[in-house]
Order: C-alpha cells, then sequence, then structure tokens
C-alpha cells in the first residue's frame, strides 16, 4: 500500500514538473513572438486587421469605410468681383449623410474666362453631415482686365470620414441687417451655438440670392471660439458697393425720372400736347409702383435740363407727381434734345447729400430719339455724332459710380424705316447699363407696360435669401 502510493505521489509530481515546463517554454516562445515578430492590429497601419471591416476603417477604428459612405456633391460655384482683379469664389456642397463627416476634404477653385484659366486656388475645409455647406476662398487675384466667365469647383476624393454627433442644427442665425449696401456694405447677424460644447475656428459664410435664387455677392468671417448656448455678432464686409447686385426690396433705391420735353413730344399736336401729356400721366403711375422706402428726383429735358431740376430727391409722392404734372414744352423757339447734360444734372442730385448711402441709384431715363445737342464746339454747329459721343460719356460716368440706367426710346420713331431709327435706337441702348436695362416704347400703352417692367426689375419683391451658414469640426469623432 505505501509503496503504491509513493508510486502515485512521483507520477504527480512528473506531471506537475511536465507542466510547469511547458508552461515556461510557452512564456518564452510567446515572449519572442510577442517581442520580435507580432504586430498588434491599428487603425493607421495601412492594412485590414484586428476588427477592421476596410483598411484602417470599421470594427474599432473611428474612421468610417469610405464604401458605406455616399461622396459629396458639389452643387454650384460662382466667384464675385471684390475689386479690380480680385475675386472672392464661393461654392456649396452637399453631404448626403446624416452622421458621417470629414475634417480634411481638399478642393481646387478654377477660375476661367472661356477657355483660358485665369486662376487657380486649392485648399482644404472640414463638411459637417447633413446638408449643404458652402466653401469660399477670398480675393483670388486674376490678370486685370479680364473676368471669370466661368467658375469651377474640383473635390479631392474624401477617404476620412468620421462620426458626427452635431450637423448644421449646431447653430442658428438671426437678426440679419444689411446697411450701408451702396457706400460701405455691411451685414450683421447674431449666430448661436445651440449645442453644450465649445465650437473652435467656425467659419461663417454669408452668400446673399436674388429672388431667382442666384447667387450675386459673397463674403467671410471667423469666430475663434464660441462656447455652447452662447451668442456671438458677426459681421461681414464689402470693399466696394454691392446695392447694384443686390436688387431685392431691402435695399431702397433713389431714383431720378428724367422725361425728354424736346419739340417732338408735342409732335400728334392737342393740348396740352402730346405724346408729351401720356409720357407724363405714366412716370407719374410709375412712381406709385415703386417701394415705400424709395426716394425720387424729376428732371426733365430738351435744348438744356431744367435748371433748378423740377424736384430733388424725396420720398414725398405728391410732390413727384406734381412736378412731373408740371412739365411744358419750352416757349423760347425749338426745342433740342440734350441727352448729356440731362445725364450730367442727374448724376449730380443722385450723388449729392441726399442721396442715402443704404439706397442703390437708378436713372430712369426717356427719350424720343434724335439726339442734337449740344454743338460742336469746334465748328459752333449742330453735330449728331457729337452730341451722340457726348451723350454716352455722361452715361459712362454714371454707371462708373455704380448708377444702374434704365434707357426708354419712345414713340413711333421706332416703328420708322428709315436708317436713323437703328442710329438712335444703337445709341439708346448704349446709355442703358445692359441690354436687360434697354426698353422700347412706341406706344403710350406700351410705355405703361415698360414702366411695370422696369419697377420690377429695379427690386424684387420679397427679401433676397441670405444664407449665413456656420461649420467647424467641432463634434466629429477624433480618429484613433
Amino acid at each position: 500500500m505505501n509503496e503504491q502510493k509513493i508510486r502515485w505521489w512521483a507520477f504527480w509530481r512528473r506531471v506537475q514538473y511536465g507542466t510547469g515546463f511547458g508552461a515556461v517554454v510557452s512564456l518564452v516562445v510567446a515572449g519572442v513572438y510577442f517581442g520580435y515578430f507580432y504586430e498588434s492590429p491599428q487603425c493607421f497601419d495601412g492594412r485590414q486587421n484586428g476588427s477592421e471591416t476596410g483598411i484602417d476603417c470599421g470594427g474599432l477604428c473611428t474612421r468610417i469605410c469610405t464604401a458605406l459612405v455616399e461622396p459629396p456633391r458639389v452643387v454650384w460655384a460662382n466667384s464675385f468681383r471684390v475689386v479690380d482683379g480680385q475675386y472672392n469664389a464661393v461654392a456649396y456642397i452637399e453631404n448626403r449623410n446624416r452622421s458621417a463627416a470629414s475634417p480634411m476634404v481638399g478642393y481646387t477653385f478654377t477660375l476661367k474666362q472661356g477657355s483660358t484659366i485665369l486662376a487657380e486656388r486649392t485648399g482644404r475645409t472640414v463638411l459637417p453631415p447633413g446638408s449643404t455647406y458652402p466653401v469660399f476662398e477670398g480675393r483670388i487675384a486674376v490678370p486685370l482686365g479680364t473676368s471669370p466667365t466661368e467658375t469651377i469647383l474640383t473635390l479631392a476624393p474624401v477617404d476620412v470620414w468620421v462620426p458626427a454627433v452635431v450637423g448644421r442644427d449646431q447653430f442658428r442665425t438671426t437678426e440679419i441687417t444689411l446697411s450701408g449696401a451702396d457706400a460701405s456694405p455691411r451685414l450683421r447677424a447674431v449666430v448661436e451655438n445651440t449645442s453644450i460644447t465649445t465650437a473652435r475656428d467656425v467659419e461663417v459664410v454669408a452668400t446673399i440670392f436674388d429672388a431667382e435664387g442666384k447667387p450675386v455677392t459673397a463674403s467671410q468671417t471667423l469666430v475663434d471660439e464660441l462656447p455652447g448656448q452662447e451668442r456671438r455678432e458677426v459681421y461681414f464686409t464689402w470693399p466696394e458697393p454691392i446695392a447694384k447686385t443686390v436688387r431685392t426690396c431691402e435695399v431702397p433705391s433713389d431714383i431720378m425720372i428724367v422725361l425728354d420735353r424736346s419739340g417732338s413730344m408735342a409732335a400728334d399736336g392737342g393740348m396740352p400736347p402730346e405724346p408729351l401729356e401720356s409720357a407724363k400721366k405714366a412716370a407719374q403711375n410709375f412712381v406709385q409702383l415703386l417701394q415705400p422706402r424709395d426716394t425720387f428726383g424729376f428732371l426733365s429735358y430738351a435744348t438744356l435740363p431744367s435748371a433748378p431740376i423740377e424736384q430733388t430727391l424725396t420720398p414725398d409722392r405728391a410732390s413727384i407727381s406734381r412736378a412731373i404734372a408740371g412739365v411744358a414744352m419750352g416757349k423760347d423757339g425749338t426745342q433740342f434734345t440734350n441727352m448729356g447734360d440731362a445725364f450730367t444734372v442727374a448724376l449730380a442730385e443722385l450723388t449729392s447729400v441726399r442721396h442715402r448711402d443704404d439706397a442703390r441709384k437708378v436713372i430712369v431715363f426717356l427719350t424720343d430719339g434724335d439726339v442734337t445737342r449740344p454743338v460742336n464746339p469746334e465748328t459752333g454747329k449742330a453735330d449728331r455724332e457729337y452730341a451722340a459721343s457726348y451723350a454716352k460719356q455722361a452715361a459712362e460716368r454714371a454707371k462708373a459710380v455704380g448708377v444702374i440706367i434704365y434707357a426708354i426710346g419712345f414713340g413711333d420713331f421706332l416703328t420708322a424705316p428709315s436708317g436713323d431709327v437703328a442710329r438712335d435706337t444703337e445709341l439708346i441702348k448704349s446709355l442703358a447699363s445692359s441690354p436687360d436695362t434697354y426698353f422700347e416704347a412706341p406706344t403710350v400703352a406700351d410705355l405703361e407696360v415698360v414702366y411695370r417692367r422696369i419697377a420690377t426689375n429695379i427690386c424684387e419683391v420679397g427679401p433676397a435669401r441670405i444664407d449665413i451658414i456656420p461649420k467647424t469640426d467641432s463634434g466629429f469623432e477624433t480618429l484613433r
């Protein structure tokens, strides 16, 4: 019995020794393997390992695999003149992924005139989830004398996507006010961080759209830090007036109505003379179509413009209506047509102390055709080519300081089959700010329609859409 116990004990001791030896060998082998051969799964090793569902993405990695994410889409891109030779470029990028964001999206703006590349600018931006966000590059230099006809935004492939806990609703924008549109434009807004965490390095882009949804200008500002549940005032500025481009009725207008009272405006006879009397009534009706915040001045012209002018800029519609009603044909001989001096006097009023910094400058100019004054100073004689050039130069001076000129050719001369008609209409077209601001009105009925169209064109009913969109990478998951 004792011998049997001794054998069992000896066997058990050998088992213990063997187990211990095996454990020691296993530890040595494991130590050598882990020390010299083993590489633990990492989210940045360029290989799919561990719990990853793709290379360095999925599983325990913060990155979201690109195959599971819808790529961003460029909605539109455009550029806007800042000063001669410099443009701001802005684009909207749509991210349809509701919880996937990217802290680094590479892009390139390309500004082209026809097939010629004027400038390129590259950069990187953040892309929060679930909405459309702006990309902005300011003061891109282009060759002087050129202007982009096409702006293209090209996105680099986005290979870093991470979860994001907040998106477009992280910020709320209120109290938007535009001032100084025709002097030193300034857009003010209040941005609120609706989340409980501090947002840092917040890019805020303001884009102004017209009533048709077309962007017309943009600016950007930066907020270093915006604590959670707090509000900050932000400001956007432009170095030059924007009243001419922002045609919203939120920007008021200072409007000079200029009426031809040359001899041909009594060609239809009658007392009072026609078509002058009907043109006056159409102008009075035009005033009633405009906005309550607009002011008006009135000037008539023949051989010379009225001196003093019939009505300086005023918000009083009754006063402007009386001034228009009081226009009569001159009684001191033949009444010629001097468009150039009429433009000069109208411009002087629009740049006087009565012009408001917040208002756009507008001239609504009516003529019944032939320009015959002033006389050529070198010959002392009537010279239609000289008078036409004089008028064009005066109109260009007005355009150069931001005046929008609506030019109306009025009367049956427009239907006469002669070369003079083509010459006269080409002159009137050249006086207008653009083809869109040139109108023909052969009859009084046509003139009424034209005035209604101009009233609509001067300002678009309803406020322009002003997007103020902040974005930040605060709230993105950090990579690990």
